[in-house]
């Protein structure tokens, strides 16, 4: 095809431009949906400033420094807002649209009601893709400053939860295993670790103890160490005090900071969770659980389009009269309660059967898609 042919294809193609009904629509939408995001927003973050006031008065955090934990906490809550005010901003809208029979008229003049609310519908599937697009690329990169500020201006060192253990492979068969107790970011030091070669039938062949394992220049090097290697006739030779001897522990120090911050994947994006399933180095019970929340994590954003959809029949009939908002606010929030008791039931049968992950983290989303269309079918033969 000649560049004039795309050219004229490309013209051919139908755009679709937004009509009265969908500026309107959407107009409605838009007041509620960022009165409940303030609202939502500065109700989530009151007990981390609470807790960061704590910081300040007790640890004696500098100020600036509890001034950006905040802030960079602050895109982790907004992502959890963004369901919860679009699902209110909905009911209000809808219930404003109904009280004062605007509904109606738009139903006396031959609109339908499904093409009335598709406007709210695709708002929904649209702010589903911007949740996510916050949730991979904003939140964990946020997520990882707070972390740093923590590390630096309250704990110094990033000690871990539990022992952090490293293993990998051998050249001539075998295993490492490698156990820390602490990391120092400022360095990129592992402190206190103990180091344990094993050979093909799993006998220790050697043992090292170091006061800290540093990364530069893409190696590890331990420094102060002592050793006990183990020789096949049971003789032990013992090596104290050596100055510096590079290891290969087989991950880096960020793939290390990402699989110890918090221990949570909820706190990292499906890339980061994937990088570090592939690393082999989790636990059974680990594994379980990074894979549950990696499915998670692609069908959580889509509740935004889901509370719309449950949103949009609740509004038409359950919501009229004085103290709407307030009426709003409640089964906004008994929604969202309903809603999240049901995805952790699944969360925990995705864990138990990790196989089928991906059909239990959207299995919240597919009941409450069908609780929706079932009763917005009712709402559009009233």
């Amino acid at each position: 095809m000649t560049v004039a042919g795309l050219r004229s294809a490309v013209r051919a193609v139908p755009r679709y431009r937004p009509t009265i009904l969908d500026r309107y629509m959407l107009a409605e939408l838009s007041g509620p949906f960022v009165f409940g995001l303030l609202a939502f927003t500065v109700i989530f973050a009151a007990t981390q400033m609470l807790s960061i006031g704590r910081l300040v008065s007790e640890e004696h955090v500098s100020m600036w420094a509890a001034i950006a934990l905040f802030l960079w906490e602050l895109p982790g809550d907004v992502v959890l807002v963004i369901p919860i005010a679009l699902l209110l901003g909905t009911l209000l809208a809808m219930q404003r649209l109904s009280g004062e029979s605007e509904l109606n008229a738009m139903r006396t003049s031959g609109i339908t009601f499904t093409r009335i609310v598709a406007p709210l519908l695709v708002a929904g599937v649209g702010m589903s893709f911007v949740m996510y697009a916050l949730q991979e690329g904003v939140v964990p990169f946020a997520n990882d400053q707070v972390a740093s500020i923590e590390n630096a201006a309250v704990n110094h060192t990033s000690t871990f939860n539990r022992d952090l253990t490293v293993s990998a492979p051998l050249p001539g068969g075998g295993k490492q295993v490698t156990i820390a107790t602490a990391y120092d970011p400022s360095s990129q030091s592992l402190l206190h670790v103990t180091l344990v070669q094993y050979d093909r039938a799993g006998a220790p062949t050697q043992i090292i103890f170091a006061g800290e394992a540093q990364f530069a220049a893409d190696q590890w090097t331990l420094r102060n160490a002592s050793g006990y290697r183990f020789n096949p006739d049971g003789t032990i030779i013992s090596e104290p005090n050596v100055p510096e001897q590079q290891v290969e522990l087989g991950e880096r120090p960020t793939d290390i900071l990402k699989r110890i911050s918090h221990d949570d994947p909820e706190q990292m994006s499906r890339a980061q969770i994937a990088s570090i399933i592939g690393t082999g180095q989790l636990t059974e019970n680990e594994l379980r659980k990074y894979v549950t929340v990696y499915q998670q994590k692609l069908a959580q954003p889509f509740a935004c389009f889901v509370f719309v959809l449950i949103a949009i029949p609740f509004g038409v009939r359950a919501l009229r009269g004085d103290g709407s908002t307030s009426l709003g606010f409640g089964l906004a929030v008994a929604i969202v309660f309903i809603y999240y008791v049901v995805m952790t039931f699944f969360s925990y049968i995705g864990e138990t059967f990790p196989a089928a992950a991906a059909l239990w983290a959207w299995m919240p989303n597919l009941i409450f898609t069908a609780i929706g269309i079932a009763r917005l079918r009712r709402a559009a033969a009233l």
